[in-house]
């Protein structure tokens, strides 16, 4: 079975999802902003998620999950918990 691991930051708006996304293109650690901006509690790991398989998460974050290139940040993506930023850290 395929699995990945990720770390993400989830956030209410689109708007404060594209700022944080473009802080971070600019150089910004994605850690450091998890941990400032993120509200999930996974904020404390820097957003990092662990590792799991499809259908763990919520579709919409594993369509991005399982085919977006690791190491890219992805996002803004929208789900029922609000927006998240993703970034595929490995996949087997």
């Amino acid at each position: 079975m395929t699995t990945a691991s990720a770390r993400h930051i989830l956030v209410q708006t689109e708007q404060e999802c594209l700022d944080l996304k473009s802080r971070i293109e600019g150089g910004e650690d994605f850690a450091d902003l998890a941990k400032a901006h993120s509200s999930c509690p996974s904020k404390a790991q820097g957003g990092d998620l662990g590792s799991f398989g499809p259908g763990m998460m919520v579709k919409e974050f594993d369509e991005v999950v399982f085919s977006a290139p690791v190491g890219t940040v992805q996002g803004p993506v929208q789900t029922q918990f609000g927006y998240h930023l993703l970034e595929v850290t490995a996949r087997d």
